[in-house]
């Protein structure tokens, strides 16, 4: 993980993020106008499946390289975000349905159930979705959770254990999440198939060329409605109502490996753009630190700021103004969120390492 290739990670990580909140702000009420490059939000969460494989195959094999850590930090990274996130999404949810009733076509009901489910990253197993209130794209990390939990059995139990206790996960889980787990799992390719870190600069450019023209080729032909649409027809209606967000996984697949290669090619190629890249390390990080907070609380916030100036959707003015609400309420939320993290993270670890300990003793 070379310092330029770490930061064009950054940056596309924080552009994905915005490009999810265009399309989920791009509502009549709020904007009259269709908002350009509104209509990438599900391809900007594949590029952060195929991203979080990658990152998590980095760090288990450079740093976290011990069950604790390894459960102690993502635990602290979901959680630290998540939990906030839940509990702020019914408070904004109940002030901001007040306000402006017509905003939120969302649930409100079934605390409990919401919750708990939400909390336990239960939301979207087997055929069960359960939306987090207006929080629609919480769905993500319900899945993405388990992915960690499947690496992290896959790396640190034997395999005598690892593949039974992987069965079992996926007997729990359900198809839906399942059908995703491959473009997760091309992170993980990424960052392990050596023939993909032997690519010459000439190789990595064409391949950055092809990339980048097989995604723009993607969303201008709508790959994606036009896979979905046969699959439709051939599984049903209702079937493909039932699969919610994995009813696109065939082109999902195959964004999945256009963002692959993508990687790989940059990977290469961006040590030889660190003089583009490396002048703004400074504010591409800062931005990054909070992406994961501007990612689930979007939604919720920007319903709430809507609803609150209530303000004229013709032109940008009122959209603008809440999106500048945002930006500042995601700041001071992410300094207490997963800018806090690692204190949550060394509070895990401690306690985890006393578990395994006891374990230990206690088998002797």
């Amino acid at each position: 993980m070379n310092r330029s290739f770490s930061l064009y990670l950054d940056a596309v990580r924080f552009i994905a993020a915005c490009l999810v909140y265009v399309y989920h702000s791009n509502l009549r009420l709020l904007v009259a106008d269709i908002l350009p490059a509104s209509h990438f939000g599900h391809s900007a969460v594949i590029v952060f499946f195929v991203l979080s494989g990658f990152v998590i195959a980095y760090i288990t094999d450079s740093k976290e390289n011990d069950w604790a850590s390894y459960t102690a930090s993502r635990l602290s990274r979901v959680y630290s975000v998540a939990v906030p996130a839940l509990l702020l999404t019914v408070l904004l949810d109940a002030i901001g349905r007040q306000l402006y009733p017509a905003l939120y076509n969302y649930p409100f009901d079934q605390f409990a159930v919401r919750l708990l489910a939400g909390t336990a990253m239960l939301n979207e197993v087997w055929f069960v979705s359960i939306t987090s209130f207006s929080n629609v794209p919480y769905w993500s990390i319900c899945y993405e959770f388990w992915y960690y939990v499947a690496f992290g059995l896959l790396t640190f139990l034997p395999r005598r254990l690892a593949w039974p206790a992987l069965a079992v996960l996926a007997l729990l889980l359900g198809p839906k999440i399942l059908m995703l787990a491959p473009i997760w799992a091309l992170g993980v390719l990424l960052y392990r198939w050596r023939a993909l870190q032997r690519l010459s600069t000439p190789q990595a450019s064409v391949l950055a060329v092809v990339s980048v023209l097989g995604i723009v080729a993607f969303h201008a032909l709508d790959v994606e409605g036009q896979i979905s649409a046969w699959f439709k027809a051939q599984i049903g209606a209702y079937w493909h109502t039932q699969l919610t967000f994995s009813k696109f996984f065939l082109a999902d697949y195959l964004l999945g490996l256009l963002v692959l290669m993508n990687f790989a090619a940059m990977r290469q190629l961006a040590p030889l753009l660190g003089a583009v890249l490396l002048p703004f390390e400074r504010p591409i990080r800062f931005l990054a630190a909070y992406t994961f907070t501007l990612y689930l609380l979007h939604q919720p916030l920007f319903l709430f700021w809507a609803a609150v100036l209530r303000g004229d959707p013709n032109g940008y003015g009122y959209w603008l103004a809440t999106t500048a609400l945002v930006a500042l309420s995601v700041w001071l939320v992410g300094l207490f969120t997963e800018n806090k993290r690692h204190a949550l993270r060394a509070w895990l670890l401690v306690r985890l390492q006393r578990l395994g300990a006891g374990r230990l003793r206690s088998a002797t």
